[in-house]
């Protein structure tokens, strides 16, 4: 890990959230292989190849281009403890500026490390990047009515339901149904462009 990934890193108690950076592509392939199965039906199609570390590479750096000219944002998720295997991701896509101010939410978990509270307690960072430095004025995140996991993570990070997204996205051979939900943020500072 260099000292830019360092600096652009998150941290929480038990977490390392690292920004997208070439020296992730072999540990983000490999996270990827192991949960395969795992994420299948949550995902939509895959592209050949993602599975690799060179295609990774590839990805790694637009996503650190997204983040540095800030259209989207990434981090994955190590733990202190073992900083080489990532176990997880974030991330804020779709960043609008002008009168939106906001982002989508998203994320994912290695089914090993499920049921310990590391989602939450990553997205807690996520959630006060994107309400703080960031200083976005509101969140959005979906997920599939039958991911239990998704609802409890995020209704406990203060999401509310918006409704019922129909046909939202095609996962797993079919279009798929998705709550939709949000969160704002009570502190966001109005920018100066925008006058008193």
């Amino acid at each position: 890990m260099d000292c830019a990934d360092l600096m652009h890193a998150l941290r929480t108690a038990r977490l390392l959230l690292r920004a997208p950076h070439a020296d992730l592509a072999e540990a983000v392939a490999d996270f990827l292989r192991r949960n395969s199965e795992h994420f299948a039906p949550w995902d939509p199609p895959r592209p050949a190849g993602l599975h690799t570390a060179a295609h990774q590479r590839e990805l790694l750096a637009s996503q650190a281009l997204a983040q540095a000219n800030g259209s989207a944002y990434r981090w994955f998720l190590t733990r202190h403890d073992a900083p080489q295997v990532v176990i997880g991701s974030a991330s804020l896509s779709n960043v609008a500026r002008g009168p939106h101010q906001g982002a989508s939410l998203g994320y994912a978990l290695d089914a090993a490390h499920q049921g310990a509270g590391l989602m939450h307690e990553a997205l807690q960072a996520v959630v006060g990047e994107a309400f703080g430095p960031l200083n976005l004025h509101r969140l959005q995140a979906a997920y599939r009515p039958e991911n239990a996991r998704s609802a409890a993570v995020l209704q406990r990070l203060g999401f509310r339901p918006l409704g019922l997204a129909r046909d939202y996205l095609f996962i797993d051979g079919a279009w798929r149904d998705h709550l939709l939900t949000e969160r704002t943020n009570p502190d966001f500072v109005r920018p100066p462009e925008w006058g008193p």
